[in-house]
Parts: structure tokens; C-alpha cells; sequence
């Protein structure tokens, strides 16, 4: 059974840093791809942040140059390490893995940025 979880989310302070990590239970290697999405209150769930099976990654907008997404091959577990972090990245935040063109999707976990 495929699993991904997630953890690290919290409450923190506009301009601090928060280090997300998503484990799957299967071989990372496996996934076509493993992304970070987002969903605030109201609002539609969107991609943040992607890394593909050959390592190459993807950021989509306000995440550029704020968000470095990583993999830890040997512990199966996907990083978004979120510096500078703005009230506007007030989400709940979830990963997801494509494998064998099956999407998997984690239970997210809440990051709540103050001002």
C-alpha cells in the first residue's frame, strides 16, 4: 500500500523558516514525481513545488527563490524547506506522488504564518 506523510508544519512568525517532510512507504525512487501542494481557507489547492524521478525540480510562483524542495533517497522523504515565510503561505500543505500514472496523496499538514 502506498503511503506518503507528512510533517513539520507549525505556527511561525512572518520572515521565519519551516522544513517540511513527506516519507513514503514505497521506494521515492519509484515515483514519476513527488510535489508539495497548498490549500488555504477558501481557495483551490495548488502546486508549490515538484521534483522528478531524475532529481530535476520545479517551483510555481511566490515559492521561486523563497522554497528548495529535496529528496532523501535513502529515507524515502521529500523536503520544502520555506524560508522567509509571508502570512500568504498560511496553508495546509500536502504532498503528492505520481506512480504508474496513480496519484497519491498525503493527509497535509498546517502551516499557519503570523504577522
Amino acid at each position: 500500500q502506498v503511503q506518503l506523510v507528512e510533517s513539520g508544519g507549525g505556527l511561525v512568525q512572518t520572515g521565519g523558516s519551516l522544513n517540511l517532510s513527506c516519507q513514503t512507504s514505497v521506494n521515492i525512487s519509484n515515483f514519476n514525481s513527488v510535489g508539495w501542494h497548498r490549500q488555504a481557507p477558501g481557495k483551490q489547492r495548488e502546486l508549490v513545488a515538484g521534483i522528478s524521478f531524475l532529481g530535476t525540480t520545479n517551483y510555481v510562483g511566490s515559492a521561486k527563490g523563497r522554497f528548495t524542495i529535496s529528496r532523501d533517497v535513502s529515507k524515502n522523504t521529500v523536503y520544502l524547506q520555506m524560508n522567509s515565510l509571508k502570512p500568504e503561505d498560511t496553508a495546509v500543505y500536502f504532498c503528492l506522488g505520481i506512480l504508474n500514472g496513480m496519484h497519491y496523496w498525503g493527509q497535509g499538514t498546517q502551516v499557519t504564518v503570523s504577522s
